[in-house]
């Protein structure tokens, strides 16, 4: 009779597509546990080590973060004008002396 393998089983070819499946499986998982891009933001395009296309934490382009830092410069403004600390802008400057402050002497060591 001659060595064959049974009919009813899965070939050694499919038996090794199943395991080869799980390791990169297995591995993908793995290798999502060790960086903090999420699910979503993966979906959009990062990677470890490449932002996001789109989202929030996708790389701006430096006219809009510009603009981003002017309208954040103007709400701190506000804020500080609301709280009721403002910059005199007309008044002088005023350079304040340490009182009491003690003079070096220089000694000679032997």
């Amino acid at each position: 009779m001659p060595s064959v393998s049974n009919p009813n089983g899965p070939s050694r070819n499919r038996l090794a597509a199943r395991a080869s499946k799980a390791k990169k499986i297995q591995r993908q998982k793995s290798k999502a546990g060790q960086h903090k891009i999420s699910k979503k933001e993966a979906s959009l395009g990062a990677r470890p080590g490449l932002a996001a296309n789109s989202g929030p934490t996708r790389v701006l382009s430096k006219k809009k973060a510009r603009k981003l830092e002017k309208k954040m410069g103007h709400a701190l403004r506000r804020k500080m004008e609301a709280e009721g600390v403002v910059e005199m802008k007309d008044a002088p400057e005023v350079e304040e002396s340490k009182e009491g402050t003690t003079k070096e002497v220089e000694m000679d060591i032997q």
